[in-house]
């Protein structure tokens, strides 16, 4: 039996928000929290997360575009070295297919995307008590704040992916 289930990295802002994200969509099968580093210049952890999922549920093109709609993908900020903006690919023959789709995704921004396409290769797990931070705390201010905006963002845009089952919450 072969499985349909491909994984990929995504940094970009607080690692609860983008777990909260991912988690909360159908075919995501897993989501580690974590930090990730690549090749140097970017060998150093970021915030990120590792996203398994069902390539017949959802496809890489879909999680790319919500990565790039629920953080600052055009924000070139001062936190950038602890929240890199950045999707982790696992081989070569995925890091090309990343760049092509966001290629095509650039021309539906008006500021260039800093989003930046980088291959694997650490990864090092959070503490146990800031996994499933989201789902755990949900009535935290921090995520009322910052995540609930988020998700409510992926209700809107792309309900027909959404874990209505998850999105109680919200």
């Amino acid at each position: 039996m072969i499985l349909n289930i491909s994984k990929i990295g995504f940094g970009g802002g607080c690692h609860w928000c983008t777990e909260a994200v991912f988690q909360s969509l159908e075919g995501v099968e897993k989501v580690e929290q974590g930090f990730v580093a690549s090749t140097k210049p970017n060998n150093g952890f970021s915030e990120a997360v590792i996203v398994h999922f069902n390539i017949r549920c959802i496809t890489l093109p879909t999680l790319i575009e919500i990565h790039l709609l629920t953080h600052s993908s055009r924000s070139n900020h001062s936190m950038r070295e602890k929240y890199r903006s950045a999707i982790y690919t696992f081989d070569d023959v995925q890091q090309a297919e990343v760049t092509s789709i966001m290629m095509g995704f650039q021309r539906y921004f008006n500021d260039e995307l800093i989003t930046e396409v980088l291959p694997f290769k650490y990864f090092e797990s959070s503490e146990e008590n800031f996994k499933n931070y989201y789902f755990n705390n949900p009535e935290k201010p921090f995520c009322k704040t910052f995540i609930d905006p988020k998700l409510k963002l992926l209700l809107q845009q792309f309900s027909g992916f959404v874990d209505h089952n998850k999105m109680i919450h919200i």
